[in-house]
């Protein structure tokens, strides 16, 4: 008799827990800055508000450097490099679908992803108080725009895919894997300055959940769950469907040239159970 899927989670848990912690730090610390220039930016009080004025376009321009600086500089760490830097469900569940995470070590991330961003936007509703209440800043939640909860979700689907493509593209190649950290954290960056009307821009659904629990609210927020988790899943399926030869044998965003022998990365395609998941 075959065991179920969660057997092997307390074991797992026991080999590989500061993984998982590192993933919920990255988490949280996305939010944090997040929010603190989100205040410094958008705050009407804020000398940086005051000087770039009225301009919404310059202002997200503005706010996605500090943002986007930050990511990289997190998947370049010491221990971003060790946990993948993932610091999002979409990118774990996606990896785990291209058999690059053991099943187990998937789960765990996602909570503690989840676990982290909910700390973050917390910490971060009590430590900015009324800056972080401002209308101007509404808790950095990500609500859908002034097109509404369609556009919304395709512009969040839209941006998660080619922000998938665009990972997978760069690590399928031993000459870009090097710069994928930057390549994602630039076009991060850039989606903060263009798409941020179209849906807040989030494509991440613990960001989105963190915020949004913090300030209590939920508007549209399956948007953010729905869309980046379809999306990246779908680039993953369709990846090992036109590349089925491609070896893939880590997950971790700043590239690796050779899987590590210890850690959360499988050698084979995911299955349930997962057969690595008890070892």
């Amino acid at each position: 008799m075959s065991s179920p899927p969660t057997a092997g989670l307390l074991p797992t848990f026991r080999r590989n827990w500061t993984y998982y912690l590192t993933e919920a730090a990255g988490a949280a610390t996305f939010i944090i800055v997040a929010s603190c220039a989100a205040v410094v930016v958008q705050h009407p009080s804020s000398p940086v508000r005051q000087w770039l004025g009225n301009n919404e376009l310059l202002r997200h321009m503005v706010l996605g450097l500090p943002i986007g600086l930050a990511v990289a500089l997190m998947t370049y760490s010491a221990w971003g490099q060790r946990s993948g830097a993932h610091l999002n469900p979409a990118v774990t569940l996606a990896f785990w679908q291209l058999g690059s995470l053991r099943a187990t070590d998937a789960f765990w991330y996602v909570v503690f992803q989840f676990g982290g961003a909910l700390a973050g936007g917390m910490l971060m509703e009590q430590a900015l108080v009324h800056w972080y209440d401002h209308p101007a800043v509404r808790q950095n939640v990500t609500v859908p725009g002034h097109w509404g909860v369609g556009m919304a979700l395709l512009a969040e689907a839209a941006i998660s895919a080619f922000f998938m493509f665009v990972l997978l593209w760069a690590l399928h190649s031993e000459t870009r894997r090097k710069y994928a950290g930057w390549l994602l954290a630039g076009l991060l960056a850039l989606y903060i300055a263009f798409e941020t009307p179209l849906s807040g821009m989030s494509l991440n659904p613990a960001r989105s959940l963190g915020t949004a629990v913090a300030a209590g609210n939920f508007t549209g927020l399956w948007v953010y769950f729905v869309g980046p988790i379809a999306a990246m899943w779908l680039v993953a399926v369709l990846f090992q469907r036109y590349y089925h030869h491609a070896t893939f044998d880590c997950a971790i965003l700043a590239g690796c040239a050779t899987p590590t022998e210890t850690g959360p990365y499988a050698r084979q395609q995911p299955q349930f159970p997962d057969p690595q998941g008890d070892q």
